[in-house]
């Protein structure tokens, strides 16, 4: 944790406090304050109260978010509350496109997967920057594999590519035979789900969300058994739909 005296740096669209903090958190306040206090999150001292960098927390959210379970439900309800959005909306059903869904992704390693599903994004005509999207997600798999257990894994920038994307983007994909993709139960990845937005918020309300609808055991089997990329739409959206209810 660093101390500094305040500065002419530390604006409001930089830096949270903490109540600020806990909102877009979506979690309570003294657990929050604990994390400070441990370090836990990326924080320092201004004037002795505790600030963070919204840069820094986004990153560091983005390296915890597929393994803190419990967190999912209060992260998405944070950012609903953030993005001032409605609780009630979808958030992964608009990104998705037919042609942006591959049921048997032609790839057998890890950086052949990372490129067939930039290929798959530029179906949709909303990436304008297919080699500047290849790149951020070649540079945050070098940073921290973003493979989660059960066969899962969600590639993504570290940062929000608003020149290289149109529209937020949502690219799914089943390779087959499994690829060792750096998951933390040791198993083969099998199921990508690869995000791309324009924002940090809604960036981190698209992965909360995600993390939710993939939580459900026998959800990821279904996803797999799809016999075609309308099924998988279907199979998401009503997932989605069904969280949502249940919030």
């Amino acid at each position: 944790m660093e101390v500094v005296m305040p500065s002419a740096i530390d604006m409001p669209h930089r830096y949270m406090n903490m109540e600020e903090l806990t909102r877009f958190l979506g979690l309570d306040f003294r657990r929050v304050s604990r994390m400070a206090q441990r370090g836990d999150i990326p924080c320092k001292k201004v004037g002795g109260d505790f600030r963070f960098s919204r840069a820094e927390v986004t990153e560091w959210l983005q390296q915890k978010i597929g393994h803190d379970r419990h967190d999912w439900v209060s992260m998405d309800a944070g950012m609903s509350a953030h993005r001032k959005a409605d609780p009630e909306d979808t958030q992964v059903a608009p990104l998705l496109q037919a042609k942006a869904i591959s049921l048997s992704l032609a790839a057998r390693t890890k950086s052949s997967v990372l490129r067939e599903l930039v290929v798959l994004a530029q179906q949709t005509d909303w990436l304008y920057d297919g080699d500047e999207l290849l790149d951020a997600l070649n540079r945050r798999e070098e940073l921290c594999s973003t493979a989660m257990e059960a066969g899962i894994a969600i590639p993504h920038p570290r940062r929000p590519l608003p020149y290289a994307v149109t529209e937020p983007i949502i690219v799914v994909a089943h390779v087959p035979q499994g690829i060792g993709f750096g998951a933390p139960d040791g198993r083969l990845t099998d199921l990508f789900f690869m995000t791309c937005s324009q924002d940090d918020r809604h960036h981190l309300h698209v992965l909360a969300r995600l993390c939710r609808m993939l939580s459900k055991k026998d959800f990821p089997q279904q996803l797999r058994g799809a016999s075609s990329p309308q099924e998988v739409m279907e199979l998401m959206c009503r997932r989605e739909l069904d969280i949502i209810s249940e919030s």
